[in-house]
């Protein structure tokens, strides 16, 4: 494929959606070790409000990379994993957060130059 036609490609574009949103990328990355139940995910991840973490899962499930689990018992109990698909994006995740490691000290210092 060339490279005017990855950039068209709507798949592309849809991957690059996914990753986009900070919380997609952090609560995939939190799940990673399996299963876990929406408050301990919560304290996992950090900084992210009850109501936004429902709504990163509910994005991630639409997407089918979590899946969200209901455990009989007399309270119910939910979970939430990663799906096949979902563990696919821990490699590129992975790989992005490395980047950020090795050269976030230079973005941060061109927003500094750039009055940012």
């Amino acid at each position: 494929m060339t490279s005017d036609g990855y950039l068209a490609d709507c798949r592309a574009r849809l991957a690059f959606d996914l990753l986009a949103n900070t919380w997609n990328s952090v609560v995939l990355w939190a799940l990673r070790d399996g299963p876990s139940r929406h408050v301990e995910l919560r304290g996992r991840v950090g900084g992210i409000s009850s109501k936004v973490l429902t709504e990163t899962l509910r994005r991630l499930e639409f997407n089918g990379l979590v899946e969200r689990c209901v455990h009989a018992g007399t309270a119910a109990r939910v979970t939430y994993g990663l799906t096949p698909l979902g563990r696919t994006l821990l490699g590129p995740i992975d790989a992005f957060g490395a980047w950020a490691f090795e050269h976030g000290d230079e973005v941060m210092a061109a927003q500094e130059r750039h009055g940012g």
